[in-house]
Parts: C-alpha cells; structure tokens; sequence
C-alpha cells in the first residue's frame, strides 16, 4: 500500500519529511503538494492524500462540517510559532484596545483560536474586533502602513518582524494557546492501527533527526524558499521550535475539545465536537455533539 501524506508550505515537519532522505522507513509514500493548510479537510474527503498535517484549527472545523476526523499525532507546544504584533507607537496598549481595531490573520486557522482565547482572557468577543483575511506579506505591509492595527504573524516572518524594529510583541502566543501542529485522517480513509502507530514513529523519528541537524532543515527551508526567506532567519526559526512529536493521546484531545468549546463560545462553529484518535474504539462517534 502506498501511503499519501499531503504536504502545504506550513507544516514544516511534513515539508522536511519530503525533502530528508529516509523519512518513514518502510512505507511507500508518495507526498501530495497543495498550496493551504485550511484545504486539508476538503482534499480528504476528496481522497487526494490519506493523512496530513495543520495547525489545530482545521481539523474541529472539518469535524464541524460532519467529516469523520481521527487524530494520529502532534507535535509540541509551539509557544514562540506565533504572536500578536501591532506598530511601534501604537495607542494600542492592551488586549482589550483592540476591541472596534482591524485585525489581520489567516482567518480559520490557529490565528482565530489565539485571537479568540486572547480576547476572551480580557472580556471581549471575536466580533469586538474586524477581521482581515491577509497572508503574512500583505499582513506586514498593512501594519507598517496602518492599514490594519494588528497582525498575528507566525514563524518565520515573525522573527523578521520583530528584528526589524517597526513592531511590538502585544500578545505570544505561547502564553494563551499550545499552538501544536495536528496530524490526521479521516475514518473513511481507512489506516490500520499499525499504519498510525507507523506513521507517529516515522513522524517522532524525524523529529528527532531535524533537532540533531538544524543546517541541514534550514538549508532545505530556505532552498525551497519556503516564506521568501533565507537560511539565517530558518536557521533561528527551526532552533526555536521544539521538534518532538506525541501520539495523540488524551491530553491532545482535550486541547482539541477545549479549543472547539472556545470557537462555540464566539460563534464561530454552530456546535462543539468530541476527537477522537485514530487508534480508538471506531464505536466512538468522530461527530457527536456536546
């Protein structure tokens, strides 16, 4: 059987796995490129891969939506990923200034559970706030200028950012959310409890081998030209990032379940979900309400 692993430019772990010699020993994979994370529940349900990997967003909406979501792994807390950024000068002080400001994100992402969670940790709503759907240049761009108060920025343009003097740090958002990297399928594709248990340790092995070798994963990143940036900057954002990966056991699953009860909390999903992992009992049903 050959095991197709989507690939989109933000799951690192995945992008490396592609590109490292010797990822996933003893499968036969073929890695299907596609351009965006937010695109991962679609393209599984199309049948174009049989796993991927997003931020912890995606997969609750696809859930959501009535997909069979089974969760295989993930990676650390990935406290330094992403912040909340606004201009140096800003009369923008607190989180809760924000409230009437313009916000730009990726919207449906995990931009939307740390603005949410940020939010709701200083008595405001997401709808206290205008959302601007911009990808990380624009978002940059508009900020300098003024035309949005403030972006939540990831890595690697974050670094950039923060280094170049024209911004403050707001929010981390290590201090709100765990910002984890997901890896999942859905029950419909059908993966063995052996091929996930597989899966995770290729994914833990490779972790493993990035943490020994930071140049080799930055040279491939910047090679790529992954986010328009060189190695220097992915030689900083790749040594900052914790690259162990965990199966996805309870506590992942409680993170999911909290961050789906957050989203409902602001409207932004009509219910809550309960995970379920993709080595479960298949008696637990992946979309039962609250």
């Amino acid at each position: 059987m050959t095991l197709r692993i989507g690939v989109h430019p933000n799951n690192l772990h995945l992008l490396l796995a592609q590109h490292w010699p010797g990822a996933f020993p003893g499968f036969d994979v073929a890695f299907v490129a596609y351009a965006e994370g937010r695109d991962t529940g679609r393209l599984l349900s199309e049948n174009a891969f049989d796993i991927g990997g997003t931020g912890s967003t995606p997969p609750i909406v696809s859930q959501v939506a009535g997909a069979h979501v089974r969760y295989v792994a993930a990676s650390a807390p990935r406290p330094a990923n992403g912040a909340i950024l606004i201009r140096k000068g800003s009369p923008i002080g607190k989180v809760s200034d924000l409230a009437g400001r313009r916000v730009a994100l990726l919207d449906g992402s995990f931009h939307t559970y740390l603005l949410a969670r940020v939010l709701e940790e200083n008595g405001k709503r997401l709808t206290d706030v205008a959302r601007v759907e911009l990808a990380p240049v624009p978002s940059r761009s508009a900020l300098a200028t003024g035309d949005v108060d403030a972006w939540i920025a990831m890595a690697p343009h974050l670094a950039e950012a923060l280094a170049s003097g024209e911004f403050d740090q707001l929010v981390p958002c290590g201090a709100t959310i765990p910002n984890r990297s997901v890896f999942w399928t859905l029950a419909e594709r059908s993966l063995s409890v052996s091929t996930v248990r597989a899966v995770t340790a290729g994914l833990v092995d490779l972790g493993q081998k990035i943490s020994s070798d930071l140049d080799t994963a930055a040279r491939i990143l910047s090679d790529l030209k992954v986010g328009g940036v060189g190695f220097a900057t992915w030689r900083q954002t790749v040594d900052a990032r914790d690259w162990h990966i965990v199966a996805a056991a309870s506590e992942i699953l409680a993170e999911q379940r909290a961050e789906a009860d957050t989203l409902y909390r602001h409207g932004e999903i009509p219910r809550s979900i309960v995970p379920v992992a993709a080595d479960a009992d298949e008696t637990v049903e992946a979309g039962a309400a609250r």
